[in-house]
């Protein structure tokens, strides 16, 4: 491995350890010759500075990097093929079964992009059966998952295997010293309306890329309307997702939980929530 390529391997680590993401760029398929070659990569870090060399497509390469980072929703793994001269191919993003299937003329260079970052966390605030289900589920799609519950039985490393940190204290001091930032999902699903109540009021006016709240339209109406009368804005009580999950019918905790985690992997790739067949429908249309 060359210096410059350990040197990408220690900042794609660091990414994914919470530093900032980067995109890391490799070429997959090259042409006799020509440089770059099959193996080569780019590291695009957000501000635009780089690491390693691509030659002539160096600069649409890193164009394509930079975009894929600011994406919604993310690209996180592309397939482009890029001409000898640095010129990209202009093929439908997100289309990486449909790019391999073509046939790459005989200057073209075939690169990879992936978006490398620390997974999203998932604070789960109730550690009851539905907490438990969220967890599960939540921990297959990918999430970084800490549940937080004041009652020991309910928040112990025996009951969340799956999760990476489990809390067991008071509600309002440990949310207060929970790192969340804007890569944090906060799903509020303790016991009672109480303690989500306390929980939201620490929570409300976070950073967090998403904050739910489980309960009936009275429940949770009656917990904003507090806020409210507190002063609490009413952007940061609009952005709170209430009652959580999409409507599926669901009535099982587990059918409860795959509804909450579908909202919050629709919120996290720009999903629309609608089935894919009416999409397909509409697109018909068109």
């Amino acid at each position: 491995m060359s210096d410059v390529q350990a040197q990408i391997a220690e900042e794609v680590v660091r990414a994914v350890q919470g530093s900032a993401a980067v995109a890391v760029a490799t070429v997959i398929r090259a042409p006799e010759g020509p440089q770059p070659a099959v193996g080569d990569k780019l590291l695009v870090r957000p501000d635009g500075s780089r690491l390693g060399s691509l030659g002539a497509l160096e600069e649409a390469v890193a164009a394509d990097c930079h975009a894929a980072m600011t994406r919604i929703p993310r690209e996180h793994v592309q397939s482009l093929f890029y001409r000898g001269d640095g010129r990209r191919l202009h093929l439908r993003p997100g289309r990486i079964r449909l790019r391999r299937r073509l046939e790459a003329g005989p200057d073209e260079f075939e690169m990879m992009i992936e978006v490398v970052e620390r997974p999203a966390t998932l604070l789960i605030v109730g550690g009851g059966h539905v907490g438990n289900s969220i967890a599960t589920i939540a921990a297959h799609a990918g999430f970084s998952v800490a549940v937080l519950d004041d009652r020991e039985a309910f928040a112990n490393p025996e009951r969340f295997p799956m999760a990476d940190r489990v809390i067991c204290g008071d509600f309002v001091e440990e949310l207060r010293r929970f790192p969340i930032d804007a890569n944090t999902y906060v799903v509020l699903v303790s016991r009672g309306h109480k303690q989500d109540e306390l929980s939201l009021r620490q929570v409300v006016n976070s950073e967090a890329a998403y904050v739910g709240m489980i309960g009936s339209l009275r429940r949770v109406g009656t917990v904003l309307t507090h806020l409210a009368r507190e002063g609490y804005g009413r952007d940061a009580l609009e952005r709170v997702h209430t009652p959580i999950g999409l409507d599926i019918g669901a009535e099982t905790p587990e059918e409860i939980a795959v509804s909450i985690v579908a909202e919050l992997i629709g919120v996290r790739r720009g999903g629309t929530g609608r089935k894919l067949s009416e999409l397909r429908r509409a697109k018909i249309r068109e």
